[in-house]
């Protein structure tokens, strides 16, 4: 098959950030995004970075504490590599999956009552 070539295509930034943060927040076992340490958008809960036409990326989440962690995180990883190849037709090179909290439930188990 011949494919013919008419100009580029150029994918921002914030695109790859998006793919990455809505695939995240659609696993079981995410509460939602953590910090990532940018400056400009700390609460985002990703890094990705594109390098030699492969995508780096590092997830940040807080998990719900009846999950399996290691089972979370593994599908994360699988899930945005599968995003990111099937939208945007991008190899991965790494996912690495950050979980920095559990998020517990604030209301109170045991209330008084007058």
């Amino acid at each position: 098959m011949y494919e013919e070539s008419h100009g580029t295509i150029t994918i921002a930034q914030n695109v790859l950030n998006t793919i990455a943060r809505l695939t995240t927040l659609r696993v079981d076992g995410v509460a939602r995004m953590g910090n990532s340490g940018r400056l400009l958008h700390p609460n985002d809960g990703v890094n990705v970075e594109l390098v030699n036409g492969r995508v780096k990326a590092d997830i940040y989440v807080q998990a719900r504490p009846e999950t399996n962690m290691f089972a979370v995180g593994q599908n994360i990883q699988h899930d945005v590599a599968r995003s990111f190849k099937e939208i945007v037709g991008l190899d991965v090179e790494s996912v690495n999956v950050h979980i920095q909290d559990v998020v517990y439930s604030t209301a109170p188990a045991n209330e008084k009552q007058s």
